[in-house]
């Protein structure tokens, strides 16, 4: 489920983009953080009964920005499709820190990785967060790991 689309300089541009930006998920008329390489204890306690978690979006596919109707049209079939799967699903946010840019997503509760990597790569999404109550939270790249990046402890490659 590659992109391989991208310049490898691309894939490494968004990469530190990705890694550097802000996450949030929206509960209870508050905005809660996600870090990547951190638990999220929080997010645990409010919902309990949870397997895993994952983060994604419909905008600005492979971070090519597209007007603001194409990315919600892209959203509402993205949420749409959450509304089908019958899983759990919270409003999210990813931006960066600078808020140059900001990207509505949403928190899914329950869905395994296999399915949850299928359905960001139907909406075109190369960064995506994901992962298991307990655990630190992942950043997956669907992309090839280009060979000029060192590993990086919390991101995934799905090659």
């Amino acid at each position: 489920m590659a992109h391989s689309s991208l310049g490898d300089a691309r894939v490494v541009e968004l990469l530190h983009a990705y890694l550097a930006a802000e996450y949030r998920w929206q509960h209870d008329g508050g905005w809660h953080d996600i870090i990547i390489g951190l638990p999220t204890p929080g997010l645990e306690l409010a919902f309990p009964e949870a397997t895993t978690f994952g983060a994604m979006s419909a905008w600005n596919p492979l971070s090519i920005e597209r007007n603001r109707d194409e990315n919600r049209t892209a959203d509402e079939a993205l949420h749409e499709a959450l509304v089908a799967s019958g899983r759990v699903f919270l409003p999210a946010f990813a931006s960066a820190r600078n808020r140059s840019w900001r990207e509505p997503s949403w928190l899914v509760f329950g869905m395994g990785s296999k399915e949850f990597d299928a359905l960001s790569h139907r909406f075109g999404q190369l960064g995506t967060l994901w992962w298991r109550p307990g655990e630190p939270v992942r950043l997956r790249m669907a992309a090839n790991k280009p060979e000029d990046v060192a590993d990086e402890p919390y991101v995934d490659w799905l090659e």
